[in-house]
Order: C-alpha cells, then sequence, then structure tokens
C-alpha cells in the first residue's frame, strides 16, 4: 500500500518573478559596466540609446531601464533630458553609504577591520605631515577635536568626536579619494563599541595628542608608530587572539 504522493511545496509566481527580475537586473547592469569599460569611455561620454542597449544585450527596454537606476544611483551612469544616457563620475560618498550599510561588512573578521583602519590611517601620515607644514590650520583643527573630548560625558559623544577626529585626519592629507572612505570609520566604530566602553578614555586623548604633536614637529615614523598603536589597543580590549 502505497501512501499519498508527496506534493511538492507551490512557489509563490510573484516572489519567483521579483527574483528572477532582481538577478536580471544586475546582469544586465554588469553588462553595461563592462560595456563601458570594453568602449573605454569616460565620463560624460554618450551611451547607446535605451532601444539599442535593450537589443544588445537582449533584454526589454525596461530591464534596462531598471538596470541603469541602480548604477544612477552609485553615480556610474547619468540619464539627462535630451541628451540621454552617459557616464557619470562615481559618486564616493554614495558607494560608501551604501557599502557602511551592507551585511558583508558587518561579519568582516576584527583583525581585519583594525588591519584596514592602520592601513588607510598609517598611509596618510606622510601627506598630513607635509601639508601641516604649510598649513598650520590643520594642526589647529586636529587639537581643538582633540581638546573637546575633555567635555564629553557620554559614550555616544566620545564616538561621534572619535570619528571626527580619523575623519579629519584623512581628509588632511589632501587625497580626495580616500576623503569618502572616512565615512567607513562607523562600521569600524559600530563593531568595537564594546571595547570603546572599556577603554580609558585619557588614553585615547593621549594618543591623539602623540600623533598630532609629532606631525607637527614632522616626525613622521613617530607620528605613524602613535597611531598604530592608538587603533591596534582595540585588539587586547575585544580580547582578541594575537595576529
Amino acid at each position: 500500500m502505497t501512501g499519498p504522493a508527496h506534493k511538492p511545496p507551490s512557489r509563490d509566481p510573484a516572489m519567483v518573478e521579483t527574483i528572477e527580475r532582481s538577478k536580471l537586473r544586475e546582469v544586465v547592469a554588469d553588462r553595461l559596466k563592462n560595456f563601458i569599460l570594453d568602449e573605454n569611455l569616460s565620463s560624460g561620454d554618450r551611451l547607446p540609446t535605451e532601444t539599442e542597449l535593450a537589443a544588445k544585450f537582449g533584454v526589454s527596454r525596461l530591464s534596462l531601464r531598471e538596470a541603469t537606476k541602480s548604477l544612477e544611483f552609485l553615480g556610474i551612469v547619468e540619464a539627462k533630458p535630451g541628451r540621454g544616457l552617459t557616464v557619470g563620475s562615481v559618486n564616493m560618498e554614495r558607494v560608501t553609504e551604501y557599502l557602511g550599510f551592507h551585511p558583508a561588512l558587518h561579519d568582516v573578521c576584527p583583525h581585519e577591520l583594525i588591519d584596514t583602519r592602520v592601513l588607510i590611517e598609517a598611509g596618510v601620515i606622510p601627506h598630513v605631515a607635509r601639508r601641516m607644514k604649510q598649513d598650520g590650520s590643520i594642526y589647529d583643527r586636529l587639537n581643538t577635536i582633540n581638546a573637546d573630548f575633555n567635555q564629553a560625558r557620554s559614550l555616544t559623544r566620545w564616538v561621534e568626536l572619535d570619528i571626527a577626529f580619523h575623519r579629519e585626519l584623512v581628509c588632511a592629507s589632501g587625497l580626495s579619494p580616500l576623503m569618502a572612505f572616512t565615512d567607513l570609520l562607523a562600521v569600524f566604530f559600530r563593531r568595537f563599541r564594546e571595547s570603546l566602553k572599556k577603554a580609558e578614555w585619557s588614553d585615547g586623548i593621549n594618543g591623539h595628542q602623540e600623533i598630532i604633536d609629532a606631525l607637527k614637529a614632522g616626525r613622521v615614523r613617530d607620528a605613524e608608530h602613535a597611531l598604530r598603536t592608538h587603533i591596534e589597543c582595540h585588539r587586547e580590549r575585544m580580547g582578541l587572539p594575537p595576529r
């Protein structure tokens, strides 16, 4: 005697369509990015019309339009009235805003987050030192932010000031492509909030001061060492195993 035949679970047509459309949008967006690279197009260059691109990629104009919308958000393409689609300039602020909330970043190994911060911030130190010689206001801005720590009465305010200090440090390098990525500091501080609770805040203030005083004196190696020590102290506070 046989039992009732197993009935496969039904699929919600609306959900299937949503998933398939999402995948199609990503495929078309990838093809359009590759087209821009293969044709060696630059910012401001015109792209083929929607009809031409849809035919080239073998999709409907609606699917193409959905793909271009996602690329417009990042500034990769622009839709201008009367001009159609053109190659845009990547909006780094939008990119980092997107990355900052991407779940994958929240699963990154804590050691990797620390190493990334050290790599970026230690890398800008020589540039900051050179620019500080020509512009004394850089030291004044960093010093003012650090002095404000003495008035902080909550962890939230402390985190705000710490992000502001390190963002200003990177921006003081004058390396504009890196400036947008300072917003990723927020990801770091969300992950290491418990570490900050355990911190001796006076050590943080002293660490900042050591960095900026060494920069002002032109002692680049001392500034780099102080910065590495300042960032890497999170390993011990978080109870991370040694590298």
